[in-house]
């Protein structure tokens, strides 16, 4: 059996770069997002939904280098080009939003793609026992998870 340099099988490292490649594109896309929504929420809630979009786009440029140095601790080469992000995003591409619910409803929506996908790397992290990718993926769900809550809270009448 042929293995990486960090001990994982290398067939197994690079279906799973694949997927990594998947959120890396939904993670650029999510990004990409917040920076929009950042820069053209308007409304009452400005100043908080301002704030709080600089808090998490920061949070995601983050999270986009850390699967690129992860796709290549496994060996693979992460994307790179808006092209392929575009093609291989499940995240939808927000374009002219700025009224405070439906940045807020485009965000929240962004991070429910990204959970999902998020736990099927985790899922197939943990048979591969890829601690690394596995903790990493923990990680990014815990921090969404309560992001979506809040996002949640924000958007309910009661």
């Amino acid at each position: 059996m042929a293995v990486t340099v960090i001990g994982l099988e290398k067939s197994t490292s690079k279906d799973l770069s694949k997927d990594l490649n998947e959120l890396l594109a939904n993670l650029q896309v999510y990004y990409q997002n917040l920076r929009g929504v950042h820069w053209n929420v308007k409304g009452p809630q400005f100043f908080q939904l301002h704030d709080k979009f600089e808090e998490l786009y920061l949070d995601a440029q983050e999270k986009v280098d850390e699967v690129a140095e992860r796709i290549l601790t496994l060996g693979g080469t992460p994307m790179h080009t808006f092209e392929d992000y575009i093609r291989e995003s499940k995240v939808k591409v927000g374009k002219n939003i700025s009224s405070g619910k439906q940045t807020v409803e485009l965000i929240l929506d962004s991070i429910q793609v990204l959970l999902i996908i998020e736990r099927e790397i985790l899922e197939k992290s943990a048979e591969l026992n890829d601690e690394g990718t596995n903790a990493m993926m923990s990680d990014f769900i815990a921090f969404q998870e309560k992001t979506a809550w809040m996002l949640k809270a924000f958007l309910s009448e009661k």
